[in-house]
């Protein structure tokens, strides 16, 4: 079957938008061939810094002939359902309808629709200039005097389609002045000519030989690999960092691995500063000692050519910037240094966090009696607490921060250290902004603990207060992240933290006046609910039994609601649980049916003078004993010893139900042995609301 090659030739793409570009032509293109009727075998899409290409294989010639009856109204019908008819199946007459009878609903219309079957070639030549018109790049711009809009100007397009057997032909379309032809040119420094291609295979090939890697995941392997021999043959490790060599795999089409040095006296910087110094600057990676552990004076630099002296000019001039850059780097930290973190206090108040929550030094305000509530019940010692919250934000105003954002906190631990801050202080400025992603660590010093859930609780607090909650895929302010921190961060450590009373301290401190406390509240605590509730099905808890533990009231201590749901699951999957949790359904089915007939719930206790049958007075027996030991168990926090509690019903309620008449003709019978029903219900309900557990 013939095979479909696209190039779209361009000046450089940025990197970062390279691979969903790729991934976005592969997506139109094979959805056009979908909705033409030309399903395909497979296609993959591909980016280098100067093209995106697309091979799409097994698409078949041509489309096949329709045919399509559409049904209209009857005849006799107004005279504009007959017009609408006549448009949606354009026909330009009725005479061009035929008529059907039915024998129920008499004689209708019906236009008879056929299409004849087109070449594949004539298809895509349609609909190729609409996809480059509407091509979704973040930013476009025009040149010239066209009007063509793409990310850079684009200098051709290469379209051909056709069997391996056969001659391919050039896709017959047109671009805004740009036809599509079979010509492509090479890597623009090392082959800059010119070469014509026919299908993917010698495409792929002839690009190579012009100095081009088309697959960017390759590009990525040949710039890892070598930088990990060279820097092996220096007897150094690769710092590996992903995002970067995933951007520069997007700067080069032909990868060149060279390395460099700076001086060893600026080895005195943080790593983490050189590093990021390095990257943001250079888009170069930095190499470390394994001995240490701290980094050398060595870099490992991505070029795009192949120099004739090796690439000591290329290294020299990198080295000259990164030795400027790293100049200012120090003065940064040697500057910082020299002021204390505390005697930046003053500037925070500077510092505007959010026009409706006040500054930055207001917040710190908070953040320190926040974090002096919850130090006891972390564990953390108080006045530590208040100091790591007082120095938290003071990096924020520090001139390295101010040049790398990332680096906030850390920093903040750097000079805390360098300034003679007792260890758990130095942490928690560091760690009180994590986790920072599902992926990454929870702080699990108390006092780092007590800022850290400080921090997000205070953050959470303050845009409830001001009614900025997340609304559908937006969330400007990380908060769903927040709460999952708070999350992650009490079940991690084992915490018991009641959060309706953190949450409610929190709320007060905010500068914002909030006219219904209460309904903020409880508006955070569902919203910490439902982030819980995710956390838990990503770990593989059922989400119905979930629902059965939160369905009960006051479920704020999230250590807790989790040992219930483990210790609900393993219940629930015994037989015991398996038979218990089928008699409370049937329970339950039978009281709501009762409940609807007569308008009125079934409260009150069972009188013991109407238990008449001995499966009756051993089930409320059961029940009175159950739901006790189940109630004392649960104050103890022990919910296995509950769940063992509730499995001692499992028995009588089977007798009862295989011995049992519930609806007696006896009307004062009936209604004690349904109260004995709801007495099920209401013992169950000391652990989890069993009607949300499926099964």
């Amino acid at each position: 079957m013939p095979d479909l090659l696209l190039e779209l030739f361009s000046e450089e793409i940025p990197a970062r938008m390279q691979r969903k570009a790729a991934e976005d032509l592969k997506t139109l293109v094979t959805n056009a061939l979908v909705d033409a009727g030309l399903p395909y075998e497979g296609a993959k899409a591909f980016s280098t810094p100067r093209r995106l290409a697309l091979h799409v294989a097994g698409v078949p010639a041509g489309s096949a002939a329709t045919r399509e009856e559409r049904k209209g109204p009857r005849v006799g019908a107004p005279e504009k359902a007959v017009e609408g008819f006549l448009r949606g199946a354009g026909l330009a007459s009725i005479d061009d309808a035929e008529i059907q009878s039915d024998p129920k609903k008499g004689d209708f219309y019906v236009a008879v629709i056929e299409k004849p079957g087109r070449t594949a070639i004539d298809i895509i030549a349609d609909f190729m200039p609409g996809i480059l018109r509407g091509f979704p790049w973040p930013k476009s711009m025009r040149w010239g005097t066209t009007s063509t809009r793409w990310v850079r100007p684009l200098h051709s397009i290469v379209a051909s389609f056709g069997p391996e057997t056969e001659e391919p032909d050039v896709v017959p379309f047109e671009f805004d002045g740009i036809r599509a032809g079979k010509t492509t040119r090479g890597h623009r420094f090392l082959a800059d000519e010119a070469f014509d291609v026919r299908r993917f295979d010698d495409y792929a090939m002839g690009l190579e030989k012009h100095k081009v890697v088309l697959d960017a995941d390759r590009r990525k392997e040949i710039i890892l690999n070598d930088a990990k021999d060279q820097a092996l043959a220096l007897g150094l490790e690769l710092v590996e960092d992903p995002g970067l060599l995933e951007e520069v795999a997007g700067l080069v089409e032909w990868p060149v691995v060279l390395t460099g040095s700076f001086d060893e006296d600026f080895l005195t910087i943080p790593d983490e500063c050189i590093q990021l110094t390095i990257k943001v600057n250079q888009k170069c990676f930095v190499l470390k000692d394994p001995k240490t552990g701290r980094l050398a004076n060595r870099f490992v630099l991505i070029s795009n050519i192949v120099a004739d002296d090796g690439g000591k000019l290329i290294v020299a001039g990198n080295e000259k910037v990164i030795r400027a850059r790293l100049a200012d780097a120090r003065f940064f930290w040697d500057t910082d240094l020299k002021t204390r973190l505390s005697d930046n206090l003053p500037k925070l108040d500077e510092v505007k966090f959010h026009e409706k929550l006040g500054s930055v030094g207001e917040r710190v305000k908070r953040l320190i009696a926040l974090s002096a509530e919850l130090a006891p019940i972390v564990g953390a010692d108080e006045t530590r607490a208040k100091r790591a919250a007082e120095l938290a934000k003071a990096d924020l105003v520090s001139q390295m921060v101010f040049e790398f954002p990332e680096l906030q906190g850390l920093m903040g631990r750097y000079y805390a250290d360098a300034q003679g801050e007792d260890a758990s202080v130095a942490t928690a400025i560091e760690e009180h902004y994590k986790p920072q992603g599902p992926s990454d660590s929870v702080p699990t010093d108390p006092v780092a603990i007590a800022v850290a859930l400080a921090e997000k609780l205070d953050l959470l607090a303050g845009f409830w207060a001001i009614d900025e909650k997340p609304t559908g895929s937006k969330d400007p302010y990380a908060l769903r992240r927040a709460a999952l921190g708070v999350i992650r961060t009490v079940l991690e450590n084992g915490l018991r933290i009641r959060l309706d009373k953190a949450l409610r301290s929190a709320l007060a401190l905010q500068k914002a006046d909030v006219s219904d406390p209460a309904g903020v509240i409880g508006d955070l605590l569902s919203f910490l609910g439902d982030r819980l509730k995710v956390h838990l099905k990503d770990e593989g808890a059922r989400h119905d039994l979930i629902d059965a533990v939160f369905a009960l009231e006051g479920q704020d201590d999230l250590l807790m609601v989790v040992k219930r749901v483990e210790a609900l699951g393993t219940f629930i999957s015994s037989d015991d649980g398996i038979n218990l949790l089928a008699g409370y359904k049937r329970a339950v089915n039978i009281l709501k049916a009762e409940e609807k007939k007569d308008g009125a719930p079934v409260t009150g206790k069972p009188h013991a003078d109407h238990l008449q049958e001995q499966a009756e007075i051993d089930l409320a027996a059961a029940i009175d004993t159950a739901r006790a030991e189940a109630a004392a168990a649960v104050g103890q926090e022990n919910f296995e010893g509950a769940m063992e509690a509730l499995s001692k019903l499992r028995a009588p309620v089977d007798r009862f139900f295989d011995d049992i008449l519930v609806n007696a003709d006896d009307p004062a019978l009936r209604k004690n042995r349904l109260q004995l029903l709801a007495e099920i219900r209401d013992a169950t309900h000391v652990v989890a609301d069993f009607s949300r557990v499926a099964g």
